[in-house]
């Protein structure tokens, strides 16, 4: 499994630390720093997924849980309400994004924020976050925003403006957090529900607009 490249500021202090309890101090010491390595890493986790649906639908961004699916207004994308999707994730989910669908990034931005808990409604338009907007093939546009929480204190992108992405490439990482919104193109559908558990890639997300759904 791979780990993101984001650990080893953490990591690598620790498990030095735990050899040297090892040599010089009790065991117990060095016991308890590799148990905190193997939480560090494990944190950083970024799992190989695959997704068999069809070539159009969007992939769920994050692991989590799906706290709300509505419509939403963000200034930043669109003046319109689009239908959105939020994504809650808790300490002991991976927290490396992967890209919903193939694109080409239109807009790459950092705000300055807050670090208010992710459960709260108005962290979107308060907290630290990074938004990302892929362009498609077809001129449609999905908007994801990773926000900072309580816990969760940087938000890491991996994409700059005029790169291109493949469904399910890594698009960026929440350090030690929290929520991911998904801002979805008119055409497209909700295929999750509120409460329901999802696992990047692997969770089908949304999907274009059937005839009778019109």
């Amino acid at each position: 499994m791979r780990i993101a490249p984001q650990a080893w500021p953490f990591a690598a202090p620790l498990l030095i630390a735990s050899i040297a309890a090892a040599i010089w101090l009790p065991i117990w010491l060095a016991v308890v720093g590799l148990l905190a390595t193997l939480c560090v890493l494990a944190f950083f986790r970024d799992p190989h997924r695959t997704f068999e649906g069809a070539a159009e639908a969007f992939v769920c961004p994050a692991d989590g849980v799906v706290t709300t699916v509505d419509t939403a207004v963000d200034e930043d994308v669109s003046p319109e309400p689009r239908r959105r999707v939020v994504i809650f994730l808790n300490v002991f989910n991976v927290h490396v994004q992967r890209a919903p669908c193939s694109g080409t990034v239109v807009l790459s931005k950092r705000r300055a924020g807050r670090k208010l808990a992710a459960y709260r409604e108005d962290v979107d338009r308060v907290n630290e976050s990074h938004l990302t907007v892929l362009q498609l093939a077809d001129g449609d546009t999905v908007a994801i925003r990773q926000i900072a929480g309580l816990v969760a204190r940087r938000v890491v992108p991996y994409l700059g403006a005029g790169d291109t992405v493949e469904r399910g490439g890594l698009l960026g990482l929440i350090q030690f957090g929290s929520r991911v919104d998904v801002l979805l193109p008119d055409r497209y559908v909700p295929r999750v529900a509120v409460g329901q558990k999802v696992r990047a890639v692997a969770t089908l997300l949304a999907e274009p607009l059937a005839r009778d759904e019109s």
